[in-house]
């Protein structure tokens, strides 16, 4: 537990730069999938400015998303929009690393473009780092409750609409999402304090809390919160 939000982004971007340069020495790259939001937000303005601009590698830094929603890259809704502005506008990053949805194309064939890019980026390698984050209602990515209808367990990208927001997402899923060496989940704010509580020390429920979906089997997971976030809980530390 972080005592603020602030300093959970530091964390976190200590944790990435980390990540980062470990995967760099190791095998020459690290390909990293980010999320939406205003807790991963913060993460992003704190990697924009030094020293993370420039000690962190990004000539070797391939970039993908967790989630898209289906709206073209230069609407506000778009989360590759807000990571270019807080983020990848400032670094020196190479524009062929940088792998968006294109969330202005047909959600499904976006979707199946999608995968194929990862395949192509990961090349049978797991992603280094996956980060994360936590709604209200206990999704996570553009994993919705009671949507959790991937067939078989084998599609890696899928399309789906969300109808409390009448909008088309596109999504990574739990079969690749698991299969990453490291999940950050970054949750901040009192407001999240109450699914925290449920989904941390609650009954596992994936219908009604997809982020109980994420369980990685070989790979490590951790939780970042701020001390808003972890208030319900009954062990914090």
């Amino acid at each position: 537990m972080l005592p603020t939000a602030e300093a959970l982004a530091e964390d976190a971007a200590q944790r990435f730069a980390r990540a980062a340069s470990d995967a760099v020495q190791s095998r020459g790259e690290f390909v990293v999938a980010l999320s939406g939001g205003a807790t991963p937000r913060g993460l992003y303005a704190r990697l924009a400015v030094p020293p993370y601009a420039s000690i962190v590698p990004w000539p070797e830094v391939q970039i993908l998303w967790v989630d898209e929603r289906a709206v073209a890259p230069d609407q506000a809704a778009s989360n590759y929009r807000m990571v270019r502005e807080a983020l990848l506008d400032h670094v020196p990053i190479h524009a062929e690393h940088v792998h968006r949805i294109r969330g202005e194309d047909d959600p499904a064939e976006a979707a199946r473009a999608y995968e194929q890019t990862l395949r192509t980026v990961l090349r049978g390698a797991p992603i280094d780092l996956v980060l994360l984050g936590l709604g209200e209602d206990g999704h996570t990515a553009s994993l919705f409750p009671g949507a959790l209808d991937v067939p078989d367990g084998e599609r890696w990208v899928v399309a789906r609409y969300h109808k409390p927001a009448s909008q088309w997402r596109i999504t990574l899923t739990p079969v690749l999402l698991n299969a990453a060496a490291e999940i950050l989940f970054l949750v901040s704010g009192e407001e999240k304090a109450a699914i925290v509580h449920r989904v941390l020390e609650g009954p596992r429920r994936p219908q009604e809390l997809p982020a109980h979906l994420i369980a990685p089997a070989d790979g490590r997971m951790l939780w970042l919160l701020d001390a808003a976030a972890a208030r319900d809980l009954e062990a914090r530390g």
